[in-house]
Order: structure tokens, then C-alpha cells, then sequence
């Protein structure tokens, strides 16, 4: 198959609308189930190459959970401890394979961005990741491959007509990319840089210690940032993102962001969170709905009487400012990556406040000096890495 016609482009109006080989090849996908649409198809093959590239990068199934052509999350398969598992919604689930691990992951990061996805595997969807996805709300899923049993269950989703993208491995595009705008075609190289420890050596902070697992989130940032839309940052913790900044005109708008949902998930494990008393009919994006409202500036969108009892079995207690930043000021270990150079300090400091310690980031500001000396104010090791990511 060399084409394959599509509903229509990025909006309904958008017609006619398909995806092509220009060179008359065969496309290397099939669709085994339902009608992806153009958005869709760039989400998938933007998530596919960063999974690629993380399973490339650290040897470990990956996965990531795309919107609008910028990752939502993205993780490797670091084992779950029993908070995460709750927070995820997936404690019921029994053990998971790794590649359910790494989906677990890169959804529960920000599950209400999340929500109606578009899914990429680095490895063959199983029956577990497939247990898993089955439940959540999702547009379709990428995997270079799935199990028989597993494609049963995802055929099920959506009445039958959730997407369903099998993509060749072997797949290698050319060296030149090109694309229109206005009727204008602009070409350029393929961004085929390949991000791995070689360009963390450049440690630029008085503080030189950079671990293994701070060098792997590393990677993890700098891949889940060369395909999300610029300006981008990446908070990472434990192998997965745990806040994604993207498109935002000002750098610190984009930490401020990314930032913000960091704090969020870690709130999210906060036991007074965790023991909220939920109504056992609600659905799970009510409850995502109803958890962001509760740990956010708007609780009382939620605490209100006539709408708490709508979620809750009863009013819960506020959650305070205080007690939110207690909670927050046990966040350390925390890696934050950028896709440019940081132009002011102000970045730094606000990734302090979420438990920033490893910062990698290209290098190259008039201010460089400024941004290290913040860094060694908060005990930061960072890394000039020379590499800038943009993604348009």
C-alpha cells in the first residue's frame, strides 16, 4: 500500500486528506483496526521515534502518550512501587509486563492530558499492556507489533473502531525531510541526532556527581523533548516525565508549566490525596477531574456544597497551602532538561521549588554564568550538552 485516504486533514473542512510514499514505495504501516485520522497518524509516528529512541538509548521497553503533537508522558519500564500503582489506577491489575509498565507510566504522569491519546509502544503490545489500555479513554495506538490475543482486546475498544497501527521496524525514512506551508516547500535534514551518555560529559557546576539513573533521566528528557513542539522542558523522575512544558513563547512559562505538574503528581501521592472518599460510581476521568480540582488553586470547585457531594462520599478537608508545601519540599532527586539554552536564571529557581538536582540543558546564553551560579546556589549538577532540539 503506498497511500491511504483519510477522513480529512487537521480540521473537517480540510479536504481532500491522505498520507503518501512520495518516492512510490510501500507505506510502513498497516492498520489493523478502525480509521486513523491525519492528527492521529502525526502523533503515532512523532511517538514512535521517541519510544524508538528511548529503547535505543537505555535498553528498556518504552512508551509514550501523545496530544497534539507533543508527548503528554513518556517513561521507560522502571519497576512501580504500591503508590505509583494506586495513583495510576493499575493495583487491581496484578503484575505488569514491562511494556504495561512503561504505558502505566507515561499515563499516569498527567493522566487529565492524557485522556483521549494517542499511544506508542517501543515493543510488542501484549495482553497486559493491552488489560491496561482497554480501560482508559484513548484514540489508538502504534507498536511495531501485538499478540494476538492482545489486538482482540483493543479491537473491542470504541465499538470497534479504535485505531490500531502496526509500523515496521525496520523502517529507516530518508535523510531529507520536507513539508509545505502557505505553498512554500521547506526541506531539511532529518533530526537523526543520536542522544546518549557521550553528550553528558560536560559537567559545568562545581558539583561533578552525575549517577547512572540521573544520566538515564537525562536521556529520557533530552529524547521526549526532540519531538515535542518547542519551547520545551521536561521535568523527569525515576525513568519517567513527569511534566511536559511545550509551546510556550517564554522558557520559564515553559518550566513554570512543566513545573506545576510535576508538583501535581507528586501532591497526587500525598495521602490525604490517596484516602480521598471517593464515590465508587464515579467514572475515572471524574476522578482525575476531581483530584487536579482538589490539589489545585480551584478546590473549591470541587469542595463546594452541592458539588463535593457529587464525587465524595463526604466533604472532604481542605488541603492547604502549607501542607501542600510540606508535602512538595520532599521532592529531590528531580532532573529538568530543556530543548535551548535557559536565558535567565529564573528557570533554575523554579525548578528548585520541585526538587530539581540534575539540570542538562544545550549551553550557549550570554547569561551561561549566571545560570551555573544559580545552579550551585541549590546544590545542582548540570550538564551543557551543545545539542539544541527544536521541534516544529
Amino acid at each position: 500500500m503506498n497511500e491511504l485516504e483519510l477522513k480529512y486533514g487537521c480540521n473537517p473542512n480540510q479536504k481532500p486528506s491522505r498520507i503518501f510514499m512520495a518516492d512510490g514505495s510501500e507505506l510502513p504501516i498497516k492498520v489493523l483496526n478502525g480509521k486513523p485520522g491525519y492528527i492521529n497518524f502525526l502523533d503515532a509516528f512523532n511517538g514512535w521515534q521517541l519510544v524508538s529512541d528511548l529503547k535505543k538509548a537505555t535498553g528498556m521497553c518504552a512508551a509514550a502518550s501523545f496530544k497534539h503533537v507533543s508527548p503528554a508522558g513518556a517513561a521507560i519500564a522502571n519497576p512501580l512501587s504500591d503508590t505509583l500503582k494506586k495513583i495510576y489506577f493499575v493495583d487491581d491489575l496484578g503484575e505488569l509486563s514491562p511494556i504495561a509498565t512503561a504505558y502505566a507510566r507515561a499515563r499516569g504522569a498527567d493522566r487529565m492530558s492524557s485522556y483521549g491519546d494517542f499511544i506508542a509502544l517501543s515493543d510488542v503490545c501484549d495482553v497486559s499492556a493491552a488489560k491496561l489500555i482497554k480501560r482508559e479513554f484513548s484514540d489508538g495506538i502504534i507498536a511495531p507489533g501485538y499478540e494476538p490475543e492482545a489486538l482482540e482486546i483493543l479491537k473491542e475498544k470504541k465499538k470497534g473502531a479504535y485505531a490500531v497501527i502496526e509500523i515496521d521496524p525496520a523502517y529507516v525514512p530518508e535523510k531529507l525531510e520536507k513539508k509545505q506551508v502557505f505553498g512554500i516547500t521547506f526541506e531539511q535534514g532529518r533530526n537523526d541526532i543520536e542522544l546518549n551518555e557521550e553528550l553528558l560529559t560536560n559537567v559545568v557546576t562545581d558539583l561533578k556527581d552525575l549517577p547512572d539513573n540521573a544520566k538515564k533521566d537525562m536521556l529520557v528528557s533530552l529524547i521526549t523533548l526532540k519531538y515535542t513542539q518547542s519551547n520545551s522542558v521536561c521535568f523527569v523522575k525515576d525513568g519517567q516525565a513527569i511534566g511536559v512544558g511545550a509551546g510556550q513563547q517564554s522558557r520559564v512559562h515553559c518550566v513554570r508549566l512543566a513545573a506545576q505538574k510535576a508538583d501535581n503528581w507528586l501532591l497526587r501521592q500525598c495521602p490525604k490525596v490517596l484516602n480521598l472518599p471517593f464515590r465508587t460510581d464515579i467514572k475515572r476521568a471524574e476522578r482525575d477531574n476531581a483530584i487536579d480540582n482538589y490539589i489545585g488553586e480551584y478546590y473549591m470547585d470541587v469542595l463546594s456544597d452541592g458539588e463535593w457531594e457529587k464525587v465524595f462520599t463526604e466533604k472532604p478537608a481542605v488541603f492547604t497551602d502549607e501542607e501542600k508545601r510540606e508535602w512538595l519540599d520532599q521532592m529531590e532527586g528531580v532532573t529538568l532538561g530543556s530543548d535551548a539554552f535557559f536565558p535567565f536564571s529564573d528557570s533554575i529557581d523554579r525548578g528548585a521549588k520541585s526538587g530539581v538536582k540534575y539540570v542538562v540543558q544545550p549551553g550557549g546564553s550570554i547569561r551561561d554564568d549566571l545560570v551555573i551560579d544559580a545552579c550551585n546556589k541549590y546544590g545542582m549538577v548540570m550538564v551543557c550538552n551543545g545539542v539544541r532540539l527544536f521541534h516544529h
